[in-house]
């Protein structure tokens, strides 16, 4: 259904309430699936009226659509046999039995036949779980508190249950407009027009002479319930008029419209000082008077021509419903919603904005007055400035008073400007700064103004007569515009209160600000001294930042109440009236909700420590990411130019940069060049390194991307001879030149950090999984004998951002209770394979070990829950993407089952592997679970259905038996699946099934491989092998970047001593050069590059393709 067919639903059902045919307006809420009316489902619920229950349930869910649903049906049907139970009617209990409960015994046999069961007894409340159960009218009460929960989490309900916020009678309002329209098309209208029917148009009868249009005045018995009808002139801009006048129709309309409690009578417009067509400032010179019909008259000719082409104009709203909107997984890829990298800024983070054409180029602004410069594209900090006073002498005293009093200071707000040549930083004191961006590492202060008394609560650029020009607003209630020696070229006043937020805006010629303040009012201001045009209410009545879309066509709102509720709007700009409220806020916020837009399509905003996404045509919410964990409960966000990258605020004074599939191409693109323009053995991590400046011209030219280019590369890089890459040529290509590049080696322990975890050498509790917590503060470890450890990094002035780090010792971390989380372990425990998942969010461990499945608490290290006796013996444990509650669980018997947490059972069980389950691979792209065994065999799964799509195995060596531990793990970008037998490392394509790369042992690195795994970011691949050597691969091509041999990270007298080796290698989840191993002899180490080096590198380029008489370590690839 179209976004207005919906929005008709909504009129309607609005009619029929206001006319109280309530009957047809739940039978039309079940029909159209549109709104769940709670309270009337409360009502049904308390009445026992449960056929009309059902009836009304099943118009928007059916019992096996999802867990929440079936829980839903269940309960409401065993209410209905407990009462049937309760008035001792067994006859009416076993027909509900049998038809009605029958359907979950598939699910659960064993809760089915204990109802069952409960027919036996004279009294169900015997058994001890019902023996709280009371009378009828407090179980159905208890029972209606459940359904309630289970409805609001229940997907199928989301953005269903609140009914969307328009004026009263507003089907009928339209109808008045419509018809208010048809009595001033009419050619010859008649004072009084007797309307009757709204079957067909309405026409006046010709009569002798014409007359002056006038208001319809509808029969009572019709629709005019309203008490008046709404200006005709309020209409206008719906409709395409001459070119001369359709600039003014953007900001007129709202002019027209303008509160009617806020001015006795409407306000003049004066000429603008901007240059335009002289026909457009005529529009806007003369005064306007209401006429009859309360339409503004324009005493000039362009009122005349403007009415002749509105009479055969066709109205936006009478056109045909739009074409159906594409399919909702296609407007999904188009998000950026993959976690490309976490950035630690080290305080609070409260403005960022992209550059406009170096597009991975992030200016931040703290909550300490710092502002950086990032570059995602290289998760580098190019440039830091604390907050400093350029020159206190020339601020005023009030602002020395404020910071002798208190010296903090805070960036509201931080901006580019259209050019990217400027940064306009505004602080929470009087002050602003504008800076010049000159290179990836300079920022030269430009400007320092007082700007305002109070706080400076937002900064923009605007370009009024071409000139660029910095628009401020404050606590102070003005809006100011200053040029770019800090001269004063407007002050705005008018507004009653701080400003909040402001948003230049041109249309054609018209140049013009929107500005909102916290007591919740709109105005809109020309370059001139004729004061605001526009005084309007926002919804909510407090704070609001407006934003247009990036073709400026569509104007939006974001913001919220001093209650807590939020607001996101369009307006239909001509008429200055919401044209749709955008649903989807769950709960009461304790701050301000921010927004933002890309693309001319998308709306994103940040809330319940969330990412919520919607297609600018549709009120309800497209989809909502959690970014991996770890945001605040009203994240900020902003996304670039492109719309291929979104910068969003972390709790722990961070952010995080998520992508789409052509931001992660273009973030690979700048990786993949700063490597090749590296001249030096060891690439350096310094402010100002030559590898960022060389990337300086070709990040230039990257707006300029071939679309068409797998990589989205440039078809030219001039001036930079050495990174010149033709057209349409892939990464691969471009790895493909680094053939004269030789890895490094590193033997010696000064060339790398490592750090041992304490308390952990134990040779008979092998480290048999190893895992970094989400937050990246914990390392967790699960040994043989089923125990498993924490380690975590404190936060002090060594570690300031509190990860983990081969810099720091952690500590061994226990709760006080001194509680172990000991698995449920076999005697024979040398066989079993343990297994081990962790929740997003941290909060709980899941584990096995030949045992039973335990679940830990995190905090406490207690065992919520074991399930899953053996036999069979879980092997391998994935949770589902979208759903923490079900896991996939591989077996020793090489089945898969799919086991629902909530409710306790098993749903799937797949089968076809031969052997026992060794790796388990969720793809949320894909919709996909890929399998691995040790029968080294791939298998993908369909998510939705859970049937086999495809079963493959892999490409062995010569030689070499199809056995073996076989281990998968998926790309960032959800296609690319890293596939690690003890033989080879292999990349397949999961949407095409089908290995695109493969390494085997050679060159140096002949041990077999016992682990391996992808960087955080996915560009590098770690692998360990059972010599003591560790590989880092690009992830790519999977050439060998740097050999770590086992004399950098192991003592000498453990050399000499015994064979240790890793067992199992882990990528830290925000730092893409950090990785810990656990070795065989029990311990556990964590490895850096030195800092100096930054990333684990390559050596200089070699034309013959030898140095030292070894030529370098190709790959072997098919």
């Amino acid at each position: 259904m179209s976004s207005l067919s919906r929005e008709l639903v909504f009129l309607i059902l609005q009619f029929l309430e206001e006319e109280k045919f309530r009957d047809t307006v739940h039978k039309l809420e079940q029909e159209s699936g549109l709104f769940f009316h709670v309270k009337y489902f409360e009502e049904k619920i308390l009445a026992g009226e449960w056929d009309e229950v059902e009836k009304y349930l099943s118009g928007f869910t059916k019992v096996d659509d999802n867990r929440y649903s079936m829980k839903i049906f269940f309960e409401i049907r065993k209410q209905k046999y407990l009462e049937a139970l309760d008035r001792h009617d067994k006859v009416r209990a076993v027909e509900i039995l049998v038809n009605d409960l029958k359907a979950f015994s598939s699910f659960n046999e064993d809760l089915y036949k204990e109802i069952t069961h409960l027919l036996t007894l004279n009294n169900f409340r015997e058994n001890e779980q019902l023996s709280k159960y009371g009378d009828t009218k407090s179980a159905r009460n208890i029972m209606l508190v459940e359904l309630k929960k289970l409805i609001e989490a229940n997907p199928l309900f989301r953005d269903k249950l609140i009914f969307p916020s328009f004026k009263t009678s507003r089907l009928r309002t339209l109808i008045n407009q419509s018809l208010n329209w048809q009595h001033q098309l009419c050619k010859n209208p008649r004072p009084n027009p007797d309307i009757k029917t709204l079957f067909i148009d309405h026409s006046c009868s010709p009569t002798n002479g014409s007359r002056a249009p006038t208001p319809v005045n509808l029969p009572v018995a019709a629709v005019a319930k309203p008490s008046s009808y709404a200006p005709l002139g309020a209409h206008v801009g719906p409709f395409t008029p001459a070119p001369a006048a359709s600039n003014v129709n953007a900001l007129a309309g709202w002019m027209i419209n303008g509160n009617p409690s806020t001015s006795s009578q409407l306000p003049v417009v004066a000429a603008s000082s901007l240059s335009g067509p002289p026909n457009q400032v005529s529009v806007l010179k003369h005064p306007r008077t209401p006429n009859a019909l309360g339409m503004m008259d324009y005493q000039n000719n362009d009122h005349e021509q403007l009415m002749k082409r509105l009479r055969t104009a066709q109205s936006v709203d009478e056109v045909t419903y739009p074409a159906p909107p594409q399919q909702a997984s296609c407007l999904l890829d188009d998000l950026p919603r993959a976690v490309v990298c976490t950035l630690h800024q080290g305080s609070t983070v409260t403005s960022m904005d992209f550059h406009p054409s170096l597009h991975s180029l992030l200016a931040v602004g703290c909550a300490n007055g710092e502002i950086s410069l990032w570059e995602a594209g290289l998760r580098e900090r190019l440039i830091s400035k604390p907050f400093k006073i350029w020159n206190i002498s020339a601020c005023s005293v009030l602002f020395q008073a404020a910071i002798l009093k208190d010296s903090s200071i805070s960036i509201n707000r931080v901006s580019w400007s259209a050019d990217g040549n400027f940064i306009g930083v505004a602080f929470t004191k009087h002050l602003i700064h504008l800076y010049v961006y000159q290179a990836p590492n300079d920022l030269q202060q430009r400007l320092e103004i007082d700007a305002h008394v109070g706080g400076v609560n937002d900064l923009t650029f605007s370009n009024p007569n071409k000139q660029l020009c910095i628009v401020t607003c404050g606590d102070d209630k003005l809006i100011k515009v200053w040029d770019l020696t800090g001269k004063k070229l407007f002050n705005f006043e008018g507004h009653g209160a701080p400003v909040y937020s402001i948003c230049p805006h041109q249309k054609e010629n018209i140049q013009f600000i929107f500005s909102t303040s916290v007591d919740g009012k709109i105005k809109a201001w020309l370059y001139d001294d004729m004061g605001s045009r526009v005084d309007y209410d926002a919804p909510g009545q407090w704070c609001t930042t407006m934003l247009y879309s990036a073709d400026g066509s569509r104007l939006f709102s974001c913001g919220t109440s001093k209650d807590g509720d939020s607001f996101l709007v369009e307006w239909n700009e001509s008429e200055g009236t919401l044209k749709r409220t955008y649903s989807g806020f769950r709960k009461k916020s304790a701050g301000i909700v921010q927004f933002d837009t890309t693309k001319g399509r998308f709306l994103a905003a940040g809330e319940d420590n969330q990412i919520k996404f919607w297609d600018m045509d549709n009120v309800n919410v497209l989809t909502s990411t959690d970014a991996e964990g770890g945001l605040p409960s009203l994240p900020c966000l902003r996304f670039n130019k492109e719309g291929n990258l979104l910068a969003v605020t972390t709790a722990d004074g961070g952010l995080k940069v998520l992508a789409n599939s052509n931001g992660i191409k273009y973030l690979r693109a700048i990786e993949a060049r700063s490597y090749e323009a590296c001249k030096t053995p060891f690439e350096t991590k310094v402010p100002g390194s030559s590898v960022v400046a060389n990337i300086s011209p070709l990040i230039n030219k990257i707006e300029h991307m071939d679309r068409s280019s797998p990589a989205g590369l440039p078809p030219s890089l001039s001036g930079v001879d050495s990174m010149r890459i033709e057209r349409k040529r892939s990464l691969d290509d471009v790895s493909d030149k680094s053939k004269g590049w030789e890895s490094t080696e590193i033997v010696d322990p000064v060339q790398c950090r490592t750090v041992t975890m304490p308390d952990n050498m134990d040779p008979t509790n092998k480290v048999a999984r190893l895992l970094y917590t989400n937050s990246g503060v914990g390392l967790l470890a699960l040994g043989s004998k089923g125990i498993q450890r924490l380690w975590k990094w404190s936060r002090n002035e060594l570690n300031p951002s509190g990860k983990a780090t081969a810099s720091v010792v952690p500590q061994h971390w226990q709760p006080n209770s001194g509680l172990l989380m000991n698995n449920d372990v076999p005697d024979n425990y040398e066989v079993a394979v343990p297994c081990i998942a962790l929740s997003k969010n941290d909060s709980y461990v899941m584990s096995a070990c030949g045992g039973k499945i335990s679940l830990f608490n995190m905090m406490t290290f207690k065992v919520m829950a074991t399930f899953m006796s053996p036999p069979p013996i879980s092997t391998f444990l994935a949770f589902h993407p979208q759903d923490n509650n079900i896991i996939a669980i591989g077996m020793e018997d090489s089945t898969i089952h799919i086991y629902n947490v909530r409710v306790d059972e098993v749903k799937s069980k797949l089968k076809g592997h031969q052997k026992h389950i060794t790796g388990l691979a969720f793809s949320a792209q894909l919709n996909i679970l890929v399998s691995s065994g040790a029968d080294a065999q791939l298998f993908f799964w369909s998510i939705d259905s859970w049937d086999k799509k495809k079963s493959i195995s892999i490409q062995m060596p010569a030689g070499n038996a199809a056995v073996g531990d076989t281990r998968v793990q998926f790309h960032i970008d959800q296609v690319n699946l890293l596939v690690c037998h003890e033989t080879q490392l292999a990349i397949y394509d999961a949407s095409k099934m089908e290995l695109i790369r493969q390494w085997v042992p050679q060159n140096g690195l002949f041990g077999s491989i016992s682990s391996a795994t992808y960087s955080c970011n996915s560009q590098l691949v770690y692998a360990a092998f059972t010599d003591g050597n560790i590989g880092v691969f690009d992830a790519d091509t999977l050439r060998l970047r740097c050999r770590i041999a086992s004399s950098a990270y192991l003592h000498q007298t453990t050399l000499n001593s015994q064979n240790v080796y890793p067992i199992v290698v882990t990528a830290h989840p925000q730092e893409p050069n950090q990785f810990a191993i656990g070795l065989s002899d029990g311990s556990i180490k964590v490895i850096e590059p030195r800092e100096c080096d930054a990333r684990w590198g390559i050596k200089a380029h070699v034309d013959s393709g030898l140095q030292n008489g070894r030529t370098a370590s190709p790959s072997t690839t098919k």
